[in-house]
């Protein structure tokens, strides 16, 4: 039987249900039970990312089908759709969360997550398979960051920021080597600032041109640093996200074509439904009947 259009639960970061003081928190999963399956589909406002020892079943991160496997981490970036179709009870995993305000309040570079290439890319898979020894490393920096956050001391935010920095960047080296992406040091910051400016205009602006006016730099520019940092063009980056804004009104909204179409500024629906096409492969219809029957990306 076909599924019913859902409605997609936000769920936010709450400190006091977390137990800690900081836009932070890692635990077992078993300390944290049943939240993964609370909710048919959710998203959060938090960086999520989960380190998973025996696994079983798999999860949709915007209508992504991910198979989970043992030794797997996880990325799942904030307002992504999650739907995760497992038996949570037997899923042995650690978790780390975190608000990127969080990461504004405590480091000097406001555009740290943008340089992460696995809270960025949309072509590469957003999970690493890691080594025995991967994983031991990277558990024992959880325990640490943990062990902070449950007594907290004068320095704790010190040691929580230093050490939550090396394992970021340490999995962001990993995950640019393991799937061949770019990784020397930026020359200038203009691909990060674009990321950041299409969280905040994407409904209203949708030509490259447009984000480079924004920022005082040719569309060039713009497109050279996004290809230096990320491997794709400004506009293939843009369409990745429009897309998977589209993709979250056709599945959880009630809206027409027509009211999508126009609250993402296309001049006319059919215009919408040609992108759509264009970077699906499939019309409007055919991509909510597919979700409706459990057929998936």
């Amino acid at each position: 039987m076909a599924k019913q259009r859902q409605r997609l639960i936000e769920v936010p970061f709450s400190k006091t249900e977390c137990g800690v003081d900081f836009f932070i928190n890692t635990a077992h999963g078993r300390e944290r039970p049943g939240v993964l399956t609370e909710y048919e589909a959710f998203k959060t406002d938090f960086f999520e990312i989960f380190f998973i020892r025996k696994a079983n079943g798999y999860v949709l991160i915007d209508y992504r089908k991910i198979k989970l496997k043992d030794g797997m981490v996880l990325f799942v970036k904030p307002h992504q759709q999650q739907e995760w179709h497992i038996d949570e009870k037997a899923l042995d995993y650690d978790f780390l969360i975190f608000r990127e305000d969080f990461m504004r309040t405590f480091i000097a570079d406001k555009f740290f997550v943008y340089r992460l290439q696995y809270c960025q890319q949309t072509k590469t898979p957003p999970f690493l398979m890691c080594s025995e020894a991967e994983c031991k490393e990277y558990q024992w920096l959880l325990q640490k960051i943990g062990a902070e956050l449950r007594q907290p001391e004068a320095d704790s935010y010190h040691i929580i920021v230093s050490v939550l920095c090396y394992l970021l960047a340490t999995m962001n080296r990993h995950y640019a080597r393991e799937y061949q992406l770019p990784f020397a040091a930026p020359k200038n910051n203009y691909a990060f600032q674009f990321i950041e400016l299409m969280e905040t205009h994407i409904r209203k602006l949708q030509r490259v041109q447009d984000y480079a006016s924004l920022l005082k730099i040719s569309r060039i520019t713009l497109n050279h640093s996004v290809m230096a940092q990320y491997g794709i063009s400004a506009m293939n980056l843009l369409k990745q996200r429009l897309l998977a804004e589209i993709k979250n009104e056709l599945l959880f909204t009630n809206k027409s074509i027509s009211e999508i179409a126009y609250a993402f500024n296309f001049p006319e629906p059919s215009h919408l439904m040609r992108f759509f096409k264009q970077q699906t492969g499939m019309t409007c219809g055919n991509f909510q009947e597919d979700y409706r029957n459990g057929v998936y990306e």
